[in-house]
């Protein structure tokens, strides 16, 4: 999600904002982030060039721009589920996932999202709220349409399912420390999902 897709959150009062701050804004974050610097309002304003009541105008609190500038980068993904819905949740979980943490979101990233949900909890809640919830729209509405047809059973709690499915991908890249690209890695998941799978089965 961009720093535009996330301006719900944002607080209203001032002029309006100035075409270009928020990337800026975002950068300057971002870059206080992958440095391992602390991420203060006075940074961040040295860092962008812009103003404190430009950068407040945008976000009401740091939790949230951090929040955001940690998701930059990420689409909000649609699942097609016209056709094979098993391929494309498997297409989802892998080519798409992997994609998504390529150029456009590095491995290093990831991981520092990670580090810095796990150690605040008010951003692990901001981040879940404004931006995973979301992304897992497609995933949620997938699996709905595969009860509608009659595929999975009519008792699935779809958003456990979902939590088993990507359990199974997060378990390999943050317990083990793997990689989706290796083989193994992919065969070892594969299997899993393939059990899951056969458990949601009507």
């Amino acid at each position: 999600m961009t720093a535009t897709q996330g301006a719900g959150r944002r607080s209203g009062p001032g002029r309006p904002p100035e075409p270009g701050h928020d990337e800026k804004i975002i950068q300057a974050t971002l870059r206080l982030i992958d440095q391992g610097k602390p991420v203060t309002v006075n940074a961040v304003v040295t860092g962008s060039g812009v103003s404190r009541a430009a950068v407040y105008r945008r976000w009401s609190s740091l939790t949230d721009l951090v929040s955001d500038a940690l998701d930059h980068g990420r689409a909000i993904p649609e699942v097609d589920v016209s056709g094979d819905l098993r391929q494309a949740v498997l297409e989802m979980l892998f080519e798409r996932q992997e994609e998504a943490r390529g150029v456009t979101y590095p491995q290093r990233r990831f991981r520092k999202r990670l580090e810095l949900v796990m150690s605040d909890q008010e951003l692990q809640w901001a981040y879940w709220t404004s931006h995973v919830s979301r992304r897992r729209r497609g995933m949620i509405e997938a699996l709905r349409a595969g009860v509608d047809r009659g595929e999975f059973r009519a008792d699935l709690d779809v958003e456990a399912a979902l939590d088993a499915l990507l359990g199974v991908i997060y378990y390999q890249l943050v317990v083990r420390g793997a990689s989706l690209s290796d083989r193994e890695t992919e065969l070892r998941c594969r299997h899993a999902l393939d059990t899951i799978w056969r458990g949601m089965q009507a």
